[in-house]
């Protein structure tokens, strides 16, 4: 059992600045760092759990790339592909300003070119995880190449969707393949709401849950937890309070370790728990990628 990551891998380059400039200004950065990012997180985050992760999304020949493929495989993420030659990975630049407001900025890479052909090495496994971002559905290529491959795969392969912030800029007939397919449509308060156009949380659940075909729905609401729609059954699984360091990652890490929870042969509400509390782990650290380990994981819940 494993998870195949269809998803983006790039790099961020965060600058923490005093303010967003003036249009045609400029502003000094009190503090920058870069880390690979976008795809990263979430895979790192099921292979800190014991998972077996292969990113199968493309990536660039350049400096990026290279930073990209030493991150994951210092993770023991397997690599798919071989890089892209003459281009490279992608970058997102992220300006955080004194109030911890994120403004971002992506220049798309060799992550923009996957192909179908890209996917036929793929041959998922009764048991075996799909991730798909909805980041991937932005770009012209990588759509095309999902929405004609994701009809094909053995029923008996679960798929989990994250459509991302940017939900609304999917185009109709690719959203509609990605709810059709989805065996986990895994979402947070704002995407749903974006959605569906319902701003409460438990509404929006529910009409995630009845655009779905064959799925479930998760939808994250910070630190109250998350909310599950499953096999006709809705509830709340609660959170865990902790004292907030970094809010970045809280996300990726709640779903690399539900997928991770799940191929365990964990329920869902189990599975879900023990993603909350990995959320909770992640933002009492600053960064991305602060995902906790299984073992740190387990005594956490164990004290709980």
């Amino acid at each position: 059992m494993r998870l195949l990551h269809l998803g983006n891998v790039m790099m961020d380059l965060v600058l923490a600045v005093p303010a967003l400039p003036e249009r045609g200004g400029d502003v000094l950065a009190t503090d920058t760092r870069s880390a690979p990012g976008g795809g990263f997180n979430v895979m790192a985050a099921a292979a800190r759990q014991g998972l077996p992760v292969t990113y199968a999304g493309a990536h660039g020949s350049g400096p990026f790339g290279d930073r990209a493929r030493t991150a994951l495989r210092a993770e023991g993420i397997d690599v798919l592909l071989a890089p892209r030659t003459g281009r490279d990975t992608g970058f997102v630049v992220c300006l955080v300003d004194a109030e911890g407001e994120r403004t971002f900025v992506t220049s798309p890479g060799a992550e923009a070119t996957l192909t179908l052909d890209d996917l036929t090495e793929l041959q998922p496994a009764a048991g075996d995880l799909v991730y798909v971002s909805g980041y991937s559905l932005l770009y012209e290529p990588n759509r095309a190449a999902l929405t004609a491959w994701l009809p094909r795969l053995d029923p008996a392969v679960t798929v989990i969707v994250d459509p991302g912030p940017l939900v609304r800029d999917i185009p109709a007939a690719a959203l509609e393949s990605l709810l059709a397919r989805a065996d986990w449509w895994s979402c947070n308060a704002r995407e749903a709401a974006l959605l569906t156009g319902t701003d409460d949380p438990s509404a929006a659940a529910h009409a995630v849950q009845s655009r779905l075909k064959r799925g479930s729905a998760l939808v994250r609401t910070g630190p109250d937890g998350c909310l599950l729609h499953h096999d006709g059954a809705f509830g709340a699984v609660p959170g865990f309070a902790v004292r907030a360091v970094d809010l970045n990652g809280a996300g990726d890490a709640h779903t690399g370790v539900f997928m991770a929870a799940l191929a365990r042969g964990l329920t869902p509400a189990d599975a879900a728990r023990r993603a909350n509390a990995a959320a909770a782990l992640a933002v009492t650290a600053a960064g991305p990628a602060t995902a906790p380990d299984a073992r740190t994981l387990d005594e956490f819940l164990g004290r709980r």
